[in-house]
């Protein structure tokens, strides 16, 4: 079975850069305010949402895993 991730935008830290929603609009969108959010609190683990959480330029958004709730982005050090 795939990995799922839970999918998180701090929206304090979020600029609306629209970054996430460019590299993977199927897993974020933006509301009127222009602030990110996932299109769904868990999604299967996939190459583009996880290189639109490392495209983020404020690094508002985490990923972990659904079932553990270990981090796959940001990593941790």
């Amino acid at each position: 079975m795939a990995d799922r991730w839970r999918v998180e935008v701090d929206r304090g830290v979020c600029i609306g850069s629209g970054m996430c929603a460019g590299t993977a609009p199927d897993g974020f969108r933006l509301d009127s305010a222009r602030q990110s959010h996932p299109a769904a609190p868990e999604a299967d683990a996939a190459e583009n949402v996880l290189a639109a959480a490392e495209s983020c330029p404020v690094e508002a958004i985490t990923l972990t895993l659904a079932d553990s709730g270990e981090a796959v982005f940001p990593p941790e050090e």
